[in-house]
């Protein structure tokens, strides 16, 4: 990530020092101190900052910060604790990120960086052990359960070790430390409570970023009706920057919130905008691919809302693949994501050069196919010389072993087995195919024919940010699927269970964005990118635990003026588990009823991005 006010650290720290505050906290516990240095990159209202004893940013109390949010910039300031002996001018990036913000003390340094950089995001973190139950998909068909387990992740967010199925979480982790060399006094411990559960993060192989704003919004709508009346105005409307972030910022955060860690993303035709939606995905840490959406063909694009010819569509996509390589030049955090918005919206000319684009950079692509039938129709009145949707991009160079095709409710078996052939991938947005009124995409019937799928929100197609309300509707698209097979073991077959959902939420979604390798599951040399459900334990008087402390905790913050912790208080959220259930009962009734509110901590690349009580 290259720094934000690269060269000019000590100002904007200074500037950013106005926007925000610094709180004086109460001498830390051990336990404090360790969670000290992960916390999460959201924003504390001003005013219980202020409530809380807030300084300015130069008063010399620079090591009881935690973390500064400007709420006018994409820019975060996090503290950086660093070996005593460190020598600040060695560390990468050390100018750029203003390093020299910093205290010494005769046990550590610290530091000031401010994140909206590769430089920043490649910082390294304290050691982690992580502790407790451990769920992800072991096959398609079938979760792996690991209880009273230790994973140790490194200073670089990888997993290197684990301890599985031990007599119990301490003596794992002892075993752990042992085998790595490691002491416990210099790692940063999270032990999961009673309830809670460690999963991978969540992957979303489809998603219109700047259509959050009118997420639950498509009114009677068919697909090529709802882009005129509600999607192109808004997504225009996007130039302005200002309208950008604040669309841009929820839209991020909220899928974060809702234990997201990686997101293919399509943006606008806007150059900046795009950029700026890079910038955010880059400073509040979560993994994206971000589309410039190219959409060039006359009579089919607004004129209000199109490039103006396929030369100016590549010459902007390249802008914004620069930029991307610029931010962060290794694509650790973000990637460029070749983006033609559907083939009725591309002249051949630009889907030409973009696959020319992908085989010189080797970038993935995305786009959409087969959706709706009057889409379909259309592909085959403006392609009069192709043999079928699929056809197209295979014609243009677009379907390739790198291509995200999203919906593919309507595809032949001829295009399923082209689809196959050329090694493209398919996102299944269960969601809005129903809001939609699309049609059900049949999913076993893909993997039957060896399709790899993902699922996708698609907003706001799709009606809601979570991949769990993807994964739930995903097993209710195919019992709909079901109901119309006679035979009794087919129509039982074609249903998706609960662990094949999750499968298609984070394997599935990690092989449809070629990251299969990296992310999707606990395994020894994979990223952390994981999130920690917590679910609501009933407790004899019906309350589930935390809610009775929360609720005192609000009756006496409301008495004294003091708001409770994010304005979340201990909502334990839909499930309630009464403790006898079986582990894959637990996981089936967090599918069903679960959201947000079960989401307690996200990481993305061994770093904290999100936390809530």
């Amino acid at each position: 990530m290259a720094a934000a006010g690269a060269g000019n650290s000590g100002s904007e720290l200074g500037r950013l020092g106005t926007l925000g505050s610094v709180c004086r906290r109460p001498s830390p516990s051990k336990d404090d101190e360790a969670q000290r240095h992960t916390t999460s990159p959201q924003p504390e209202p001003l005013s219980r900052r202020t409530r809380a004893g807030s300084v300015p940013l130069d008063s010399g109390l620079l090591l009881s910060l935690s973390f500064v949010f400007a709420p006018l910039s994409l820019s975060t300031v996090y503290e950086v604790t660093l070996h005593p002996r460190t020598d600040i001018a060695s560390v990468r990036g050390c100018k750029e990120l203003g390093l020299n913000q910093r205290c010494i003390t005769p046990t550590r340094v610290t530091a000031f960086i401010i994140m909206g950089s590769s430089e920043a995001a490649m910082l390294p973190v304290k050691n982690q052990v992580l502790l407790g139950t451990f769920v992800h998909s072991k096959t398609a068909q079938e979760l792996d359960y690991m209880h009273n387990t230790a994973v140790a992740v490194d200073s670089h967010g990888t997993i290197v070790g684990i301890e599985r199925d031990a007599a119990d979480v301490m003596s794992a982790k002892a075993k752990l430390l042992a085998n790595l060399g490691w002491s416990e006094s210099d790692v940063q411990v999270c032990v999961s409570k009673e309830g809670q559960f460690f999963f991978p993060g969540f992957i979303d192989t489809h998603v219109h970023a700047p259509q959050y704003a009118n997420v639950g919004i498509f009114g009677k709508s068919s697909l090529l009706d709802w882009l005129e009346k509600y999607t192109f105005p808004l997504e225009s409307s996007l130039k302005d920057l200002d309208r950008a972030r604040m669309v841009y910022n929820a839209c991020v955060r909220r899928t974060l919130s809702h234990g997201t860690t990686t997101a293919a993303y399509y943006a606008t035709v806007d150059v900046a905008a795009t950029n700026l939606l890079s910038k955010l995905c880059l400073s509040v840490g979560q993994r994206a691919f971000i589309g410039r959406v190219c959409m060039d063909r006359p009579g089919i694009c607004p004129d209000y809302y199109k490039d103006e010819s396929a030369e100016q569509s590549i010459k902007a996509t390249l802008e914004s693949i620069a930029y991307i390589k610029e931010i962060d030049p290794t694509h650790e955090i973000v990637s460029p994501i070749l983006t033609p918005r559907f083939a009725p919206a591309c002249t051949s000319e630009a889907m030409h050069s973009l696959s020319k684009i992908q085989r010189e950079l080797d970038l993935p692509v995305q786009t959409h196919i087969s959706e709706n039938t009057d889409e379909v129709k259309l592909v085959s009145e403006l392609f009069p010389d192709s043999k079928s949707y699929a056809d197209v991009y295979d014609k243009h160079g677009l379907l390739t072993p790198r291509t995200i095709l999203a919906h593919a409710v309507h595809i032949t078996d001829d295009e399923a087995d082209l689809i196959v052939a050329r090694k493209s991938k398919i996102a299944h947005c269960p969601c809005s195919n129903s809001s939609l009124t699309s049609g059900e995409a049949r999913v076993r019937w893909m993997w039957d024919k060896g399709i790899e799928v993902g699922l996708g929100t698609d907003m706001s197609g799709g009606y809601s940010p979570s991949i769990l309300e993807a994964a739930r509707h995903a097993t209710l698209a195919s019992r709909h699927l079901a109901m119309d097979i006679a035979d009794r073991k087919e129509r039982e077959r074609v249903k998706l269970t609960v662990d094949e959902a999750l499968f298609l939420a984070t394997r599935g979604g990690a092989k449809v964005v070629g990251l299969e390798d990296k992310i999707g599951g606990f395994e020894v040399g994979k990223r952390w990118d994981a999130q920690l459900v917590g679910l609501g334990v009933v407790q004899p008087n019906g309350s589930r635990n935390g809610e009775e402390v929360a609720a005192a905790a609000h009756s006496n913050g409301a008495a004294n003026g003091h708001p409770t912790q994010g304005g979340h208080g201990g909502d334990a959220g839909n499930v309630d588990i009464f403790g006898w259930e079986a582990w894959e009962d637990r996981v089936a009734k967090w599918v069903y009823n679960g959201d947000d509110r079960n989401t307690k901590k996200v990481w993305v690349n061994g770093r904290l991005v999100h936390s809530r009580q």
